[in-house]
């Protein structure tokens, strides 16, 4: 059995650059597109062949995107509730495609039918499906946030660079629209420069959970359901009975299995900020509010703050983030309207609902104080005079050449570069998982961004890696 011990030094090596062992036929061997492969990569009209891994709600969803690009072609549908009826609608819509429960059966007898795995399951399940697929040479799209822990996070980000073939794509689809390439732009002419703070939040109505704070055990054991294989659901998670309410959109507020409102949607409303003013790894974070904290689900609102240092040229910068009903951040003056934002998309068949503030993010610089919402939605600078002043100045922002599902299938047709690699999406996933363990442990964190670890808390450090796998799962995080 691996000792927590052993799994923390497994941790510890993956940080300081270790290679994987037995992840290449031959040691240094890379996955290359041979002329075979781009043959069934491309499959019939030019399009990529792939297997979707989840496949109900929010998974079906993803599938039908897919389609709408003209690129994809679903020869592979897995999802553990196979024959529940809210799965059943994709199997219906692609009768030719193979049908699977389990990933690695389908991985077993149908990986030579597909080059490409679109993975839309529960945080806790998406790293073995990520590090198979890369490991097997398939190309990898998940839906954010890429993990659940940190140490999951940085072992995939070596697999991707250790496979630099295999094109890998995070799904925060804001990543290849307006804001992307308009922050770039004014990045880049020195419009955003000099920042020193950002407010991010996301104060609407929590979809997930409406349970008691005081709760001292996990709900009861139930019947599991007759269409769900309940221990693969689980992945390498402790073994935990089943109840309803780990199920669906559930699983999202518990630590064990989801990364809450910040994992959720911080990956759509911080990341072009994470990736362009290169911010890396905060050096410090700190819960400041966690209102119905408890030892089994998120609070049910929470403020936390991560600092971090100067970097090259550009100061230290502080980015607080602000999740529930109660907990508004103040706006400063000159905001503007609060209305509902038109470029978040739909939750699950149903639209977000209004709030007092909606999701987004105000980005302060020693000039100038930026307004900014959520996905893909473009910055305003603020207050209105202010913008009037600077419209002249403003630089061309280039459209997108594909959003963000395409963008991954030209990737994995050679065509263009994914603009959420793990190589960037990782590191971005890392500041969610560190803002998890503050809230987990409601306790300051003082963090070595050369080491890798928590260095006043060695309870906290040991969540960098969470609880070792279940012996079966152990193999995906073999170094």
């Amino acid at each position: 059995m691996t000792t927590r011990r052993e799994f923390l030094k497994s941790a510890a090596l993956a940080s300081a650059g270790l290679a994987f062992s037995g992840i290449a036929s031959k040691a240094g061997a890379t996955v290359t597109q041979t002329a075979q492969s781009y043959n069934r990569i491309v499959g019939s009209n030019n399009k990529v062949n792939i297997a979707f891994v989840g496949i109900g709600n929010r998974g079906l969803e993803v599938l039908k995107e897919f389609e709408k690009t003209g690129l994809a072609n679903v020869v592979a549908l897995c999802d553990v509730d196979l024959g529940a009826p809210h799965t059943s609608q994709a199997v219906a819509a692609h009768p030719k495609a193979k049908t699977f429960k389990d990933f690695r059966v389908m991985f077993d007898k149908a990986g030579k039918d597909f080059d490409a795995v679109v993975v839309s399951t529960p945080d806790h399940s998406h790293f073995p499906i990520c590090m198979h697929a890369i490991k097997s040479g398939k190309h990898v799209y998940v839906e954010k946030p890429l993990t659940r822990t940190f140490y999951e996070s940085e072992l995939l980000i070596q697999a991707a660079n250790k496979y630099p073939h295999v094109v890998t794509q995070m799904g925060n689809q804001g990543h290849s629209e307006a804001n992307y390439f308009q922050f770039k732009a004014w990045k880049d002419a020195g419009i955003i420069k000099d920042v020193t703070k950002v407010t991010a939040h996301m104060n609407n109505p929590r979809r997930w959970h409406g349970w008691d704070p005081n709760i001292t055990k996990f709900p009861d054991k139930e019947p599991v359901p007759d269409t769900l294989d309940w221990d693969t659901w689980l992945s390498a998670m402790p073994y935990h009975d089943y109840n309803k309410d780990f199920h669906m959109g559930q699983w999202r507020c518990w630590y064990d299995f989801g990364m809450g409102a910040l994992g959720d949607w911080g990956a759509h409303i911080i990341d072009t900020v994470h990736e362009f003013l290169d911010l890396g790894l905060p050096e410090e974070v700190n819960p400041l509010r966690l209102s119905g904290y408890n030892q089994y689900f998120f609070p049910m609102s929470s403020t936390i703050e991560f600092k971090f240092p100067k970097r090259k040229k550009m100061p230290p910068l502080t980015i607080t983030w602000y999740d529930g009903l109660d907990n508004i951040p103040e706006v400063p003056a000159g905001y503007g309207a609060v209305e509902l934002d038109p470029n978040i998309p739909s939750v699950a068949g149903g639209a977000i609902q209004p709030a007092k503030l909606n999701p987004g993010k105000e980005i302060y610089s020693k000039n100038l104080t930026f307004k900014g919402g959520s996905h893909g939605s473009t910055l305003s600078i603020i207050p209105e005079e202010k913008a009037k002043e600077m419209e002249r100045k403003l630089p061309e922002v280039p459209k997108s050449t594909s959003n963000h599902l395409a963008n991954f299938l030209l990737a994995c047709l050679g065509k263009e570069r994914t603009r959420s690699p793990f190589q960037i999406s990782g590191p971005l996933s890392q500041v969610f998982c560190l803002g998890v363990i503050a809230q987990q442990t409601n306790t300051k964190l003082i963090f070595d961004r050369k080491t890798k670890q928590i260095t006043n808390n060695p309870f906290a450090n040991a969540l960098l890696a969470g609880v070792p796998p279940r012996k079966e799962w152990l193999e995906f995080y073999k170094l």
